[in-house]
């Protein structure tokens, strides 16, 4: 038969307790920290990746037309050319 030891029954529930306690500060020392992070960029006035995204997606939309008028302002422009050349040749 085997007799528990008061001393190591304490010392072990002593260290239980201690990781307990370990990994209760290790999280509170890591939501303190992101607090800290997001407080930091929102001072910083950094955009969001959503925010980007929209900009972004909106210069293409702006690139597409700017290349669309050009293309019709040169076709227009080759007409009103054509259409001075015959106006001349008469």
């Amino acid at each position: 038969m085997q007799t528990r030891n008061k001393v190591l029954d304490d010392l072990s529930q002593l260290m239980t307790n201690a990781m307990g306690v370990a990994q209760g500060a290790k999280t509170e020392a890591e939501t303190a920290m992101n607090s800290m992070i997001d407080r930091w960029l929102a001072e910083r006035d950094f955009v969001t990746r959503e925010e980007f995204d929209a900009v972004r997606a909106m210069a293409q939309k702006a690139r597409e037309e700017n290349e669309a008028l050009k293309a019709r302002l040169d076709a227009l422009e080759t007409a009103a050319d054509a259409a001075q050349r015959a106006a001349d040749r008469r």
